[in-house]
């Protein structure tokens, strides 16, 4: 085999055709992707989850060859795959006697660390490139926030919008006159308009699903080898945005926070699993759909909820996971230890509202930020789960979860583990915010109404005893004054009745 003077590593969430280093063909430059049970073993993952990323791989690598790119595939049944990313490149870059190995920038910390780690002890030449993706640098959040007790995302957020300038008016000042249209965006659905057709493309991959089985993954969820709807390519990521926009996104913002148990996807874009892995850019979708509001079609309340998202949370919690790995994933500032129910990984409870959100988890690797968040992590939180446990959950079960993402939303955002540095309170709440933004409460085995007693629903005990059990970390926050004034009115006898019954709901979790 012909050497090569470059080996340029590519790992499964860096698929961008547009990065600098395709520009030029290079024949002394060899692409190398692989497909390693150090990626699929380190946690275990959602069947749909592995099959995306080594599909799009898979795709990708041809894209590479057409465009006359050399290209070292190594995929998981290769009895030359040392199954480890830099045992992988150690052997190739012997094999083609390369003098340099460069690799982009890894976006989880154990990665990072470990290719950096790896490259300290070369005697090659070694070079880390950018991904040319995020609209920040790693460092910049922290840099913004030196010397604050926390950091608070929408000034983040005003700063990006300034910055990149992005739905600002000719003055500079923010369109429509706020800079934030959340409370608009608070409508739950009642079956119109109807949710859009699935404009998702659909693939087979019933081959790769058998060698991945063949190899020994273990996953969990519904694979859907024979069905499969997700992107793969740049083409297909670029057309789900296109559908997006003209179909979906005029009622993204009304309907943001609603949930169906009809209607899973409602009006969702569905587009972060193809951000994720960069097949779009950030800064073209949020160009799409700024473009959208001016031609007139979208509203501006959709537009900003949407590019918030993209432009604000995203970044922002990037930048919160790098100022504070490692270490971050153990955080667990309310010293909670009950273990994750086995439940999450069947979905058979009687509480209706899980049933079905982690029911389309498992089945669909997919669930939309509310129903993560005030569904399932409510529960998680108020039930007392331990936040790593709850955190493993989260990365393995959704196609999007990468850990630079995934960890700041669970432990920070969720779970409150990291004592306040993202949230200014806790996102949890009784049924009676379940009941309203969805239809999840009807024909469930609990009433969402009762406080106490056999059929009461879970959620409005552990609520209440939540506060309780940590007034001593909550009762001080002026978000959270209006509680605290419920509970001082609430007679001794019921808040009695509230902290018994959550105690028993908490020690016979497995059985809810």
């Amino acid at each position: 085999m012909d050497g090569a003077k470059t080996v340029r590593l590519v790992l499964g969430d860096q698929l961008n055709p547009q990065h600098s280093w395709f520009a030029e063909v290079d024949r002394d430059v060899v692409y190398v992707l692989m497909e390693v049970r150090q990626e699929t073993d380190y946690v275990l993952h959602h069947a749909q989850k592995i099959l995306a990323i080594f599909a799009a791989m898979r795709d990708f690598a041809r894209y590479l060859l057409a465009q006359g790119h050399r290209v070292h595939y190594l995929s998981i049944d290769d009895a030359s795959n040392t199954q480890s990313v830099t045992g992988n490149l150690a052997a190739l870059a012997q094999r083609y006697e390369a003098i340099r190995v460069e690799w982009q920038s890894a976006d989880e910390w154990r990665l990072d660390a470990q290719l950096r780690a790896w490259a300290a002890n070369q005697s090659l030449t070694t070079h880390e490139a950018d991904t040319e993706h995020f609209m920040t640098g790693r460092h910049d959040l922290a840099t913004m926030f030196a010397g604050r007790k926390q950091w608070l995302m929408e000034r983040f957020y005003r700063d990006m919008r300034r910055r990149h300038h992005v739905l600002l008016d000719d003055n500079g000042n923010p369109e429509g006159g706020q800079w934030n249209f959340d409370r608009d965006n608070r409508k739950p659905w009642r079956g119109t308009p109807s949710e859009p057709v699935d404009a998702r493309p659909s693939h087979d991959h019933r081959d790769l699903w058998a060698t991945l089985e063949r190899s020994g993954v273990k996953s969990f969820g519904d694979p859907q080898a024979a069905q499969f709807r997700w992107p793969l390519n740049r083409a297909e990521a670029l057309a789900c945005l296109e559908a997006f926009v003209v179909q979906t996104l005029p009622h993204f913002g009304d309907f943001e926070d609603a949930m169906s148990s009809t209607s899973p996807r409602l009006f969702h874009s569905l587009l972060s699993f193809a951000l994720n892995v960069k097949m779009l850019s950030p800064r073209e979708v949020i160009v799409r759909v700024e473009a959208a509001y001016r031609e007139g079609g979208a509203p501006l309340s959709a537009v900003e909820g949407f590019i918030r998202q993209i432009l604000g949370w995203r970044e922002y919690v990037r930048g919160i996971y790098w100022a504070h790995m490692p270490g971050y994933e153990s955080c667990n500032a309310l010293d909670h230890q009950a273990p994750l129910p086995s439940w999450f990984w069947s979905g058979n409870t009687q509480m209706r509202c899980l049933q079905l959100a982690i029911g389309q988890s498992l089945q669909t690797a997919h669930a939309h930020h509310i129903q993560r968040l005030m569904v399932i992590g409510n529960f998680a939180l108020l039930a007392g789960i331990a936040p790593a446990e709850v955190h493993r959950w989260y990365l393995g079960v959704y196609i999007d979860a990468f850990e630079w993402v995934e960890l700041p939303n669970t432990v920070g955002m969720s779970q409150w583990a990291d004592g306040g540095r993202i949230a200014t309170k806790p996102y949890v709440s009784s049924a009676a915010y379940l009941s309203r933004m969805s239809d999840y409460c009807k024909g469930c085995h609990y009433d969402s109404k009762q406080r106490v007693g056999e059929r009461a629903c879970p959620y409005n005990a552990l609520y209440w005893d939540f506060f309780m059990r940590h007034a001593a970390v909550f009762d001080r926050n002026p978000r959270l004054a209006m509680v605290y004034r419920q509970l001082a009115n609430m007679p001794a006898e019921a808040l009695d009745a509230l902290r018994a019954h959550a105690a028993s709901l908490r020690a016979r979790l497995e059985t809810l």
